[in-house]
């Protein structure tokens, strides 16, 4: 049974920086690909950062890309999402999914196994 648990949401001020954290268990993530998403109020999930199985690929879309970066750590099954820059558009409920496979589009209906959130809130 996949279990995701995100950590590291806080309340922080535009410009500033945060890293959110996933443990993951019963899985390997030389197996799983990982991806982070977001859902802001009344606006749909989506897709902040995915990494492949494989050999590592990380997808960024424009709104985050050069500052958000996604790391890794195979011996701890942890994911990692170093936020900075934050603006009060970055605002939402940050969720870590996991999906079997190599590669996986970094889209929400891809993925079958979710964490339960962390709350990002950037304001002054």
């Amino acid at each position: 049974q996949v279990q995701l648990v995100e950590s590291g949401g806080a309340l922080v001020q535009p410009g500033g920086s945060l890293r959110l954290s996933c443990e993951i268990s019963g899985i390997s993530l030389d197996d799983y690909a990982v991806g982070w998403f977001r859902q802001a109020p009344g606006k749909e999930r989506e897709g902040v950062s995915c990494i492949a199985s494989s050999d590592g690929t990380i997808f960024y879309p424009k709104s985050v890309k050069g500052r958000f970066t996604m790391s890794r750590d195979k011996s701890k099954n942890r994911v990692y999402l170093q936020m900075t820059s934050l603006q009060p558009e970055d605002t939402g409920t940050y969720y870590c999914a996991a999906e079997e496979g190599g590669i996986v589009l970094c889209q929400p209906f891809a993925w079958s196994s979710w964490g339960q959130g962390t709350q990002v809130t950037v304001s002054s």
